[in-house]
């Protein structure tokens, strides 16, 4: 079976961000960064050459594939802020008609710029992203 292609690294969190070439995609990282450290009281690790993560859960799938993932990450990506978050918990759908300017798919939510969205309702969205992840994988 093969190996996850993203996984942790030793790279460093504030030279990648420091790269990021547009100035609001960079200080939307930053803020993203924050909530997200917040959230979780782990501190952000690079996984693969452009996601940042934060804690780490272990999961097999019922096909017998498992691996290792972050609790919550993100990705300051040229198109939009990829959010990779768990999109299960309670309450995703009224929070996400809350949320503002979004777009999502399987288990990312696209934000073109922070400034779009509620940073309340953000926040809330991580908090109760990271909160489920750790409720159904324990470590």
């Amino acid at each position: 079976m093969a190996e996850n292609k993203t996984r942790p690294t030793a790279e460093s969190v504030q030279a990648f961000l420091d790269g990021v070439e547009n100035k609001r995609r960079r200080e939307d990282g930053l803020a993203l960064l924050h909530m997200m450290q917040e959230a979780t009281g782990e501190e952000p690790v690079m996984w693969g050459p452009s996601i940042i993560g934060f804690g780490k859960y272990h999961y097999t799938y019922e096909s017998g594939r498992e691996g290792d993932s972050p609790v919550i990450a993100f990705s300051p990506r040229k198109a939009s802020l990829t959010l990779y978050i768990d999109m299960d918990f309670d309450g995703y759908d009224a929070l996400m008609d809350k949320l503002g300017k979004h777009t999502t798919s399987k288990a990312c939510l696209y934000i073109n710029k922070l400034a779009d969205v509620d940073m309340d309702v953000l926040r809330k969205v991580i908090h109760k992203s990271v909160e489920h992840t750790r409720k159904t994988n324990p470590s």
